[in-house]
């Protein structure tokens, strides 16, 4: 009984949230440029690429070029997803709406958690629709039908959750600017330090290290720790993009980035109902 009363606030919070977002008119110019820019890659589909004289077929091309298209589009969600987040708080609060809320028989936890859920939401048909495009855009063109990309691109949403909730609670405890930064820079470590570490298991970096006489540490340092730590963002993304390419994995290592990043969610969204319920409302 208790659910089925908290589910409609949150459920009225979400849809306001929603249309909040989209009649802003800086969303709908970010969504048709962005729309606009992945429609007009069509023209790297062309099927006609060589590789040491050797013609590649349609599918290696429209796998590989989208697999890129993929990681792009990831990527860049996440950036407007957490633009999206950042001032939601204090824009409500100057306008007013979270009193007029909080005023009402709704409980301070029922109202981020429609904030959480909207933004989501949101960030989520925004990613999904700019995959759809590179989908039929393979598929129109070259004949090639790809159903798993549009898989992966959910199975990518779990990192705009992580994005939203990051910001959401960076915001309530710093200037919203300096929340988009720290939540950017949590990103730009996550990828940079995992392609080091990519590029450091490639067969040339370990025959580099075979002829320079240096031995793979094993040794369990610091830096390791803090890497397998962080957040794994690149690594849902690469667990997500091994779905195009109908990758096998085994054990538990491709599978721990994704419950990394489920952690940080959990434990970051209950920093947040925390904060929230000291914030004060005016």
């Amino acid at each position: 009984m208790k659910t089925s009363k908290a589910l409609p606030p949150i459920t009225r919070i979400t849809k306001y949230t929603l249309i909040d977002e989209v009649r802003n008119k800086s969303f709908i110019i970010m969504f048709v440029i962005c729309a606009i820019c992945v429609f007009l890659i069509r023209g790297c589909y062309h099927g006609n690429y060589m590789v040491n004289g050797h013609d590649l077929d349609a599918g290696t091309v429209v796998r590989a070029l989208s697999k890129v298209t993929f990681h792009i589009i990831g990527a860049g969600v996440m950036v407007i997803a957490a633009l999206l987040s950042m001032r939601i708080f204090r824009r409500d609060r100057n306008e007013g709406m979270q009193s007029c809320v909080l005023s009402k028989p709704i409980a301070r936890w029922q109202y981020v958690m429609g904030k959480i859920i909207g933004l989501w939401v949101l960030s989520v048909l925004f990613m999904f629709i700019l995959h759809s495009i590179v989908f039929l855009v393979t598929s129109i063109n070259l004949k090639v039908f790809m159903p798993e990309y549009l898989v992966a691109s959910l199975l990518c949403s779990i990192n705009l959750l992580f994005v939203v909730i990051a910001v959401l609670l960076l915001s309530l405890l710093m200037p919203d600017i300096i929340a988009f930064i720290c939540v950017l820079g949590v990103g730009i470590v996550g990828f940079v330090a995992d392609g080091i570490a990519a590029a450091s298991h490639s067969q040339m970096a370990q025959a580099m290290m075979q002829q320079s006489g240096a031995s793979p540490q094993s040794d369990l340092t610091w830096w390791k720790v803090v890497y397998y730590v962080w957040p794994k963002l690149l690594g849902v993304q690469q667990l997500a993009s091994s779905l195009i390419e109908s990758e096998s994995f085994h054990g538990f290592g491709p599978t721990y980035p994704l419950m990394n990043v489920l952690l940080y969610c959990l434990i970051l969204g209950a920093l947040l109902f925390k904060r929230f319920r000291s914030e004060d409302i005016v």
